[in-house]
């Protein structure tokens, strides 16, 4: 509920008794963000995929407290025995802690088992045990933290146990990790896997200042925060140029010396059609790489030739470099119709992709190549794209050698401002 004001806030509290403020502070329905409710279409897996501190072990309790009422058989499992108790039974958002005294489950730890007033049960199991999981068969299922469990066994334990009723469930509840168990999840979307993605700023009302400012901006920028707060499922090709561990980050960026914009045009412009690439790099005087913006994707001529326009008065740039073999003189007469006076090179790709791209690749493992910030896009085509492999064009991952090439690989004069 939004309040106006404070005083507002709490004027509406105090018009409550003690037992209404009790039951008041137990309503999921009063509390609860729309997107910690389960989604209404049908699904077998409820994937939630959030950064730290977005309220992932609150959904999980209270949806079981929910799902109690309509199944009585549930597993909850967690990466260790430790997990389950500490973390999903007795945490600060576990079953316990959300539940009032009057549906405050029975809780018996040498069973492993949390028993309802209405029969419903739900037994707890570590998924560092995956052979406890076979045999049982639940209803319903909580599934905690996935991305840290071991033994992959155990999530096809319990998948094979969860078979009772006509509606069998499972919610799993995790910070993204690029395992393959979330990555079979995430490909099953829109069949049987329902997702729903958030970040530690999704819940920054209820969380401590100093967790943002301390902790949280520490890790802003970094892949870890990709993934601990933002919640970006990583991963790397085994057969790619580029892996994760080559990107430097960094918000502070400079005086550079030199500025370019780079596009890589797609031949057309549908729903279908690959992006265009337009990437904004620098370098330094000391002769260190900076890209500083990503703007590419799926524009008509006109829109692509505006963006790039737009970039390049914003940056002061020196010069928009296009490649001729994908559109030749068309890249130039597009952006003239927007600015006739632009400084424009043309480039010519006599080499493959691959042999354009290595002495780039050479640079970042070089760590000489630093981000302004993470470009999460960019960053997966980089890390996905293989050289014989059979991806869509690579057209972001061209526009940025394209732009690297002209300011670390080839020697010209000093920027003239």
């Amino acid at each position: 509920m939004a309040f106006a004001s404070e005083a507002e806030q709490t004027k509406f509290y105090k018009g409550f008794n003690d037992q209404i403020a009790y039951e008041l502070m137990h309503s999921w329905e009063f509390w609860g963000r729309p997107d910690q409710f389960a989604p209404k279409e049908d699904w077998r897996v409820w994937l939630i995929l959030a950064g730290r501190g977005w309220g992932k072990t609150r959904t999980g309790a209270e949806t079981i407290r929910q799902w109690k009422d309509v199944y009585g058989r549930m597993h909850l499992v967690a990466p260790t025995a430790g997990d389950v108790r500490d973390v999903m039974v007795e945490g600060e958002s576990g079953i316990m802690a959300i539940s009032p005294d009057w549906d405050r489950p029975l809780y018996e730890p040498s069973k492993r088992r949390l028993t309802w007033n209405n029969g419903a049960q739900a037994s707890l199991y570590s998924a560092d045990e995956p052979e406890r999981l076979r045999g049982p068969q639940c209803e319903a299922a909580w599934c905690d933290e996935i991305g840290s469990w071991r033994y992959p066994d155990a999530w096809d334990m319990l998948m094979l146990g969860l078979r009772l009723g006509p509606d069998p469930r499972c919610i799993v509840t995790t910070t993204p990790k690029p395992i393959t168990i979330l990555k079979e999840l995430v490909a099953r979307v829109g069949k049987d896997v329902v997702i729903t993605k958030g970040s530690t700023y999704d819940n920054k009302s209820n969380l401590a200042d100093a967790f943002f400012e301390q902790i949280v901006s520490r890790y802003e920028g970094t892949r870890l925060g990709q993934q601990e707060i933002y919640a970006e499922l990583l991963e790397s090709s085994e057969f790619a140029l580029w892996n994760r561990d080559m990107f430097v980050y960094d918000p502070d960026v400079p005086d550079l010396r030199r500025i370019v914009v780079a596009i890589d045009p797609a031949a057309t412009s549908g729903e279908s059609s690959d992006e265009t690439g337009i990437m904004v790099s620098g370098v330094d005087r000391n002769g260190h790489g900076w890209v500083l913006e990503d703007l590419s994707g799926r524009y008509s001529p006109e829109g692509w030739a505006k963006i790039a326009v737009g970039a390049y008065r914003k940056w002061g740039a020196d010069r928009i470099i296009g490649e001729v073999n994908n559109g030749g003189e068309m890249i130039k007469s597009v952006l003239n119709t927007v600015d006739a006076h632009l400084p424009y090179k043309a480039v010519t790709a006599s080499r493959g992709k691959a042999a354009r791209a290595e002495p780039i690749v050479a640079l970042y493992e070089q760590k000489t190549i630093t981000h302004s910030k993470p470009f999460t896009i960019l960053e997966d085509q980089l890390c996905t794209w293989e050289p014989l492999g059979k991806h869509r064009s690579p057209d972001r991952l061209d526009a940025l050698v394209w732009s690297l090439t002209e300011l670390m690989l080839i020697r010209t004069g000093p920027r003239i401002s």
